[in-house]
């Protein structure tokens, strides 16, 4: 008899267990996502992605030693570096060129954070959850569709600006880039170079400079989102942890 009343206890025993322990279960399985808390954590992940990225292009060499997004000359002054031996002094001027295009990217970076974060609160519910169920770079890809045209405008004064001021030896960006074609113009102008049927080369430096720069800043956001959504360490906020770390 006294062994089967303590098989009775041991079994409602256990099965007391397996209860608490299911109720432990299901107080720790995590709640389901409210639709602020997928938005906040998006544009929360795309300020801190982008303001990652500008801080990291804004440093010195942030783009010209960054072969990801080192800034070239303009398409148009390819016919200048395949004639390099006919400009004196042509390979230096180049490189000077194009150190001095990137310092201004560099410079105009600083002001990109801020339009990023004011950027982002157009997003929706529906946009969030597709977003979060996106690729890698689905909020950056959302952001960029959408921001594009405004982010240029806001953009391009800060590079004008930072295109005309002297940043290496107090000679601007536009100063060294007109010297530059300058001389490749003069002598694309002359008979020899008529004869040679060598192109004049007339660029708009700031346009070219802001489409390069906000390639760059993107595909820089790009990898900032990527680590957040794939490495639990870029996670630096509980919000971010709670929504990149659901399945």
């Amino acid at each position: 008899m006294r062994t089967r009343i303590t098989v009775f206890v041991l079994a409602v025993t256990l099965a007391g267990c397996a209860e608490l322990m299911q109720m432990l279960d299901q107080t720790d399985s995590p709640r389901p996502l409210t639709n602020q808390e997928v938005i906040n954590g998006l544009r929360q992940a795309l300020v801190i992605g982008s303001d990652s990225a500008a801080t990291r292009l804004s440093a010195v060499d942030g783009y010209y030693r960054d072969n990801m997004v080192r800034i070239p000359l303009p398409p148009e002054a390819q016919v200048i570096t395949d004639n390099l031996s006919l400009i004196p002094g042509g390979e230096r001027l180049v490189e000077d060129v194009i150190l001095r295009i990137n310092r201004a990217a560099e410079d105009a970076a600083r002001e990109a954070a801020p339009v990023f974060a004011s950027a982002v609160n157009g997003m929706t519910i529906q946009d969030g959850f597709t977003i979060l169920r996106g690729e890698n770079d689905a909020a950056t890809m959302y952001l960029r569709s959408r921001t594009w045209d405004e982010l240029y405008a806001l953009y391009q004064p800060k590079i004008k600006v930072s295109v005309d001021k002297p940043l290496v030896g107090n000679i601007s960006t536009s100063d060294s880039w007109n010297t530059l074609t300058g001389q490749w113009n003069r002598l694309a102008g002359s008979a020899v170079g008529r004869m040679s049927d060598l192109k004049t080369v007339d660029t708009q430096l700031d346009q070219f400079l802001t489409e390069q720069a906000l390639n760059g800043l993107f595909l820089k956001l790009a990898l900032e989102e990527e680590k957040i959504r794939t490495n639990p360490i870029a996670r630096v906020t509980d919000l971010l942890r709670r929504v990149f770390g659901q399945d």
